[in-house]
């Protein structure tokens, strides 16, 4: 099996693990939070945190995987910012409305995009922005349905935006910067992102709730869920920095919008949760806008697989006959020293 397979079955296994964890913990978390009552929501995350980071722990002790230290300054920012990126989408949603907290989560794609664009230099094809352009819209049709603005409830939206999109490019700059795999980064980060949540989380419950998680009446089966949602973050955790390693913040962004969609589908059929036209119709046009992007992405990768190919062919071709570099004047600097030229072509197309 080459490289590319196994980079492409890697890549689904990273995406279907991520899509089964994510609805199951929502799954979880509702009957948890609206059945039982714990409504203690950054508080269970930090909490989650403590238990992946555990969980690493014995996978490391059991030589699972290999513990790579690098920057700390990184790592410490890192983990405080995806910390306070949680608590701040967590704080949008209790000082806004359901639509407009939905907004929110919306806004982070093209955020993105604007972000990588503006200051990674990284092109989006008009295939790709057309294809994200109806996923949002389905997505928007699927969960908006009113939007109260109010002052303090926008502010926290666009900090929580803003934080969520660059802790998820760092996500996979980092990776890529420090040759890092997801289980070394989330070894790593989890104990600062986990530490931050856990001081401001019974204090952002408090603030939003009116409740304190320390006085909360825990019986059994509320304890065995809370166990359940700890242990199913393990895969949610570890599954969102395999994706964002593998793919790309916006992909992540785009499976997330798929796992929503795919969540309310679960509501609707099992749960027999209220819905109208309008749901069913923005589910559809979501669908098609994530099977669009999918294509889409497919087509460019192999496209650059193409080029990157065609690039090492004509390098080897100069590097056998270097006549022919002689007689067009090309490869050749000042004292007829030959340069590389696939190495400069490379430089140019980056």
């Amino acid at each position: 099996m080459s490289e590319s397979q196994k980079f492409q079955l890697g890549t689904i296994g990273a995406l279907s693990l991520s899509v089964v964890s994510s609805v199951s913990i929502v799954i979880c978390n509702k009957a948890l939070i609206s059945t039982l009552g714990f409504t203690f929501a950054t508080t269970l995350t930090s909490w989650h945190l403590l238990v992946t980071f555990s969980s690493l722990h014995v996978a490391l002790w059991m030589q699972l995987f290999e513990h790579k230290p690098f920057d700390a300054r990184a790592v410490m920012g890192f983990g405080i910012l995806n910390g306070i990126s949680i608590g701040l989408l967590n704080l949008s949603l209790g000082f806004n409305s359901v639509g407009f907290y939905q907004m929110t989560k919306l806004a982070i794609i093209p955020c993105t995009v604007f972000m990588e664009t503006l200051f990674f230099r990284k092109i989006f094809s008009r295939s790709i922005q057309f294809s994200l352009t109806i996923l949002l819209l389905g997505v928007g049709i699927a969960t908006v349905t009113d939007l109260q603005l109010n002052a303090l409830g926008s502010f926290l939206s666009i900090l929580a935006v803003v934080t969520t999109c660059v802790a998820q490019i760092m996500t996979n700059s980092i990776q890529k910067k420090f040759m890092v795999s997801s289980t070394q980064l989330l070894y790593q980060s989890c104990p600062y992102q986990a530490i931050t949540l856990f001081i401001i989380g019974p204090f952002l419950d408090w603030l939003l709730t009116d409740l304190n998680v320390f006085a909360f009446n825990y019986t059994p089966q509320v304890l065995f869920f809370i166990v359940l949602s700890c242990l199913i973050s393990v895969s949610v955790n570890f599954s969102t920095f395999l994706v964002i390693g593998k793919t790309s913040a916006v992909t992540y962004q785009v499976l997330g919008h798929l796992k929503t969609c795919l969540v309310l589908a679960f509501g609707y059929v099992l749960l027999h949760d209220p819905f109208c036209w309008h749901n069913i119709l923005g589910i559809l046009v979501a669908v098609i806008g994530m099977g669009l992007y999918s294509i889409y992405c497919t087509i460019e990768s192999q496209q650059k697989a193409s080029e990157v190919s065609a690039q090492l062919s004509q390098g080897k071709e100069s590097e056998s006959d270097p006549l022919m570099g002689v007689e067009s004047g090309a490869g050749m600097l000042s004292g007829g020293v030959k340069a590389p030229v696939w190495n400069s072509n490379k430089d140019l197309e980056a």
